[in-house]
């Protein structure tokens, strides 16, 4: 597919595009030398973005032709210091043939006007610290929260946490 002069149009996630924005998450996971620990299916994301109580939200840049190029994924999230929801961006990418057609950055824009629109004080996301994109990212303003330690619990750690707190009723949770 090639890109005509003119740049990918930036637009909510429609239903009729999450099998491409599931096979852009799979390239994204290539591209972050982890494809194993990708599992995301098209009804999983069906239902993330367009099920009964969506709390995932995604916009895409779409070619001349219509084809999704690019996507940012994202939710709430909520600063208690604040007092006010923010956005994490969970997942941005552009396709090799559309970059360098300011499709990342009009991505992010995006959600910087929606953020700046609704009063949120914060866009917020990671990235990995051999991802070349951190430069852009600076160029942009953004600033590394290098200060804060990313944790995550998964698996047997995760189910042993779960087991140690179910003395407490599930209905008192």
């Amino acid at each position: 597919m090639s890109l005509p002069h003119s740049a990918p149009t930036i637009r909510p996630a429609r239903p009729e595009d999450v099998p491409a924005i599931v096979a852009m998450v799979h390239e994204l996971a290539e591209y972050e030398r982890a494809p194993e620990q990708c599992h995301l299916t098209a009804e999983q994301l069906q239902t993330a973005l367009f099920g009964p109580q969506p709390a995932l939200f995604g916009h895409v840049g779409v070619d001349a032709d219509g084809e999704p190029v690019g996507f940012a994924l994202w939710f709430l999230n909520f600063s208690t210091w604040e007092g006010v929801h923010g956005i994490y961006l969970e997942d941005l990418y552009v396709r090799p043939e559309a970059r360098g057609t300011g499709l990342g950055l009009r991505l992010l824009a995006t959600l910087a006007e929606i953020c700046v629109e609704r009063g949120y004080p914060r866009l917020e996301w990671w990235v990995l610290n051999w991802n070349p994109a951190r430069e852009f990212y600076h160029a942009i303003g953004a600033a590394a929260m290098d200060e804060w330690v990313p944790y995550r619990l998964t698996g047997p750690a995760l189910r042993d946490l779960a087991l140690r707190g179910s003395v407490q009723p599930a209905a008192e949770r």
